[in-house]
C-alpha cells in the first residue's frame, strides 16, 4: 500500500514555514512535526502550531511504526539546557499555546520527567498566560514522575494509546495497554480538573470492534478528549499499512466517540495527536 488515496493533500511550504524551520535550527530544537514526518508541517508551522520534542534524539524504545531513532546504548545524552532554548524558542516566535513530548528515556531515574517540568516552568516565566499541552511517554507508571510534570501546570495532559490491545505485542513490544490506561486514571486522580487527552492510529490491521473497545477503556479511564488518525509508515522498513481508512468510517469512529461521552473528539485521516491542539483545547475549556 504504497499509492496514498486522493483525499491526502499537503500545503506547499511558504517562506514563513522555511524561516521557522532555521529559527528551530538556529536554536538547535527538534519538533515532532519534524522527527515524525507529519504531513500537516507547513499547515501547522505556517499558523504557529509547534510541537517541541524534548529528551534528545534516540528513543530506548522500539516501537515499529516510529520515525524517531532508536538506540540502547549507555548512556544516552541528555541536554540540560534545552527546557531554556525552548522557552527562548516561544518568546521568538510569539507562541501563546504550546506543545512539547517526548522521546521515551527508559534509562532515566524519572523517565525525563524533570526536563518536562523544567521546559513548562521556564515558559511559564516568561508568560503566566501561554497554555502548554505535554504529551508524555508512560514513565514507566512511575507516579513521582507523573506528579512531578503535573505539578508544572499544564493545561492537557495527553498520552497516546496509539493502537488496539492486540497490536501491542507486535507493534510497541516494550510498552503496555494496562500501564497506558492507568497513567490516564492515575493523572485524573492526581489532578481531577486536569483535561486529559489520548490518540488512536488507524490503518494497522485492527478492527473496528477492536477500535470500539480501546475507546470505552479511554472512557472507563475518564480520558476527555480523542484524537483518530491514519497510519502512515515512514519508511518500507516500518510497520506496513494495512488500511487506508474512508472518511466516512472515520465519521463512524467520531459517532462512536461521542456516543461514549469524549467531551471533544477530532477524527480524519490527517489527523495527529497534536493537530489543531490550540484549537481542541479551547472548545473544551471554552475559553
Amino acid at each position: 500500500m504504497n499509492r496514498l488515496p486522493s483525499w491526502f493533500k499537503q500545503e506547499i511550504p511558504e517562506r514563513i514555514v522555511f524561516s521557522r524551520l532555521r529559527l528551530l535550527s538556529e536554536f538547535k530544537l527538534r519538533t515532532v512535526c519534524q522527527e515524525a514526518r507529519c504531513p500537516n508541517l507547513s499547515r501547522c508551522f505556517k499558523n504557529s502550531r509547534l510541537a517541541f520534542i524534548i529528551l534528545g534524539e534516540n528513543c530506548t524504545r522500539n516501537c515499529r511504526f516510529c520515525a524517531v531513532k532508536k538506540s540502547h546504548a549507555q548512556p544516552l545524552a541528555l541536554d540540560l539546557d534545552e527546557p531554556r532554548r525552548i522557552a527562548q524558542a516561544v518568546k521568538e516566535l510569539g507562541l501563546n499555546y504550546v506543545v512539547i513530548t517526548s522521546v521515551t528515556r527508559d534509562d532515566l531515574p524519572d523517565s525525563g520527567a524533570e526536563l518536562f517540568a523544567r521546559s513548562l516552568e521556564l515558559i511559564h516565566n516568561f508568560n503566566q498566560g501561554i497554555k502548554v499541552e505535554v504529551l508524555i511517554p508512560d514513565f514507566s507508571g512511575n507516579v513521582s514522575s507523573l506528579k512531578t510534570v503535573i505539578d508544572a501546570r499544564p493545561c492537557v495532559m495527553a498520552h497516546n494509546l496509539e493502537t488496539v490491545q492486540r497490536l501491542y505485542k507486535e507493534i510497541r513490544p516494550q510498552a503496555n495497554y494496562e500501564v497506558s490506561l492507568e497513567l490516564l486514571r492515575k493523572i485524573r486522580k492526581l489532578k481531577p480538573g486536569l483535561t486529559t487527552k489520548s490518540a488512536l492510529m488507524l490503518g494497522l490491521g485492527e478492527t473496528e470492534a477492536e477500535v470500539f473497545d480501546a475507546m470505552a477503556d479511554l472512557r472507563r479511564v475518564d480520558c476527555d478528549i480523542l484524537t483518530l488518525g491514519q497510519y502512515l509508515a515512514p519508511s518500507a522498513e516500518h510497520y506496513p499499512v494495512k488500511e487506508f481508512i474512508h472518511p466516512q468510517q472515520f465519521q463512524n469512529y467520531y459517532r462512536m466517540g461521542v456516543g461514549l461521552g469524549f467531551k471533544l473528539v477530532l477524527c480524519g485521516p490527517l489527523v495527529r495527536s497534536s493537530y489543531q491542539a490550540q484549537e481542541v483545547y479551547h472548545e473544551v475549556a471554552n475559553v
